[in-house]
């Protein structure tokens, strides 16, 4: 059960349990929207990581499967060497169920779990368990970077405090797409596509204030920031700070004990709630008419499958495209959609989210 530091170590009943069971979800998204819908519970939507140091993420990953797919949870998880990031949605009446089982693994035990503000029955869809060579992708080859090595943790009334002090320098984390709907005030939001992107692009620009500026960092959940807190205290910066818990966590705080709320705009999750409310304020517009507006959508063709910002008016007239030339398509008999994308690789479109040329009034940084 991983009760031990050694956690290459399974009671032999347990390993014959994990691997007489199912280990690969089976149903279809609507399959399991359906099951949820007449099981009529209320679920809870949670994110949580650790960075921790694992011998055998294949029989983890194994373990947590058996054990989330007997919970009920849905989500999305990876496990790697450096320890595991949890996306994930699980009845409300098994929550306490889920906390003991967590509890129940050394390095997991009294964790942080950050619930959803905006709760959504079918934020998830599928149980997905997946083994990755990292839990974040950072590009980096240093057997010398020590993840574990953070920098300072700081919750929402003393990050408001930092990010007003003058010797401060705030990044945010994230990449283009999910600052364009929001971000906090006076924040730098580096025009990248991916956190890997990030770390030397951040690095080279602020590099002359290692000594003498307060490196302040947030992301959604804290776990990229708090990679890069680490990666840039070993890069010799010496003030290195994040914000505990990321801005899901900051709006619990703001709100429960009446803080001043300095985030602008909408948080971007990952699920298919696809973002939470945090401000009043709509910073960003739609990316094919130009007006006020910060929803995401993805282009409901399936050679596209971009991922824009949408308003209703261009939602209605486009039928959840991107394009007039997507809407064209999705017209036409699945059999001939199918045609048509055949061979094609359209990941790369996923990938530049919000980059198309297609996109009239796309951000430009």
């Amino acid at each position: 059960m991983f009760h031990s530091k050694n956690n290459n170590t399974f009671a032999s009943s347990t390993l014959l349990t994990v691997y007489s069971m199912q280990l690969y979800n089976k149903l279809s998204a609507e399959e399991r929207r359906t099951m949820i819908r007449e099981a009529g519970k209320e679920r809870l939507t949670i994110s949580f990581y650790q960075y921790a140091r694992l011998g055998n993420p294949e029989l983890f990953r194994n373990h947590l499967f058996v054990a989330f797919d007997n919970l009920e949870v849905l989500g999305r998880i990876y496990v790697a060497h450096e320890g595991i990031n949890a996306q994930l949605s699980i009845p409300a009446d098994r929550f306490m169920e889920f906390k003991n089982f967590l509890d129940d693994i050394y390095f997991l035990k009294d964790i942080r779990l950050n619930i959803a503000r905006e709760q959504d029955n079918e934020s998830f869809l599928k149980l997905k368990v997946k083994v990755r060579n990292k839990i974040v992708a950072d590009g980096l080859n240093d057997e010398t970077f020590d993840v574990t090595n953070k920098g300072q943790h700081v919750n929402a009334e003393q990050f408001n405090a930092l990010i007003e002090d003058p010797n401060t320098i705030l990044v945010d984390m994230r990449n283009h797409y999910e600052t364009e709907i929001g971000h906090f005030k006076n924040a730098w939001t580096p025009d990248v596509d991916t956190f890997r992107e990030s770390l030397p692009i951040i690095e080279n620009e602020i590099k002359q204030h290692k000594e003498d500026k307060k490196l302040v960092m947030y992301c959604t959940g804290g776990i990229r920031c708090e990679k890069a807190s680490a990666y840039y205290k070993h890069k010799g910066f010496k003030d290195v700070y994040q914000l505990e818990g990321g801005i899901i966590e900051y709006h619990r705080q703001v709100t429960e004990k009446g803080l001043e709320n300095k985030f602008r705009g909408k948080n971007f999750v990952f699920d298919q709630r696809l973002s939470e409310k945090i401000g009043d304020e709509v910073i960003a517009n739609c990316h094919q008419c130009g007006e006020p507006c910060d929803t995401h959508t993805n282009c409901a063709n399936d050679a596209c499958h971009l991922l824009f910002i949408q308003c209703d008016s261009c939602k209605e007239k486009y039928e959840n495209c991107c394009s007039q030339e997507c809407n064209d398509i999705i017209q036409l008999p699945l059999e001939e959609q199918k045609k048509l994308r055949a061979g094609h690789y359209n990941s790369n479109n996923i990938f530049k989210k919000g980059k198309s040329e297609k996109l009239k009034f796309k951000k430009h940084v």
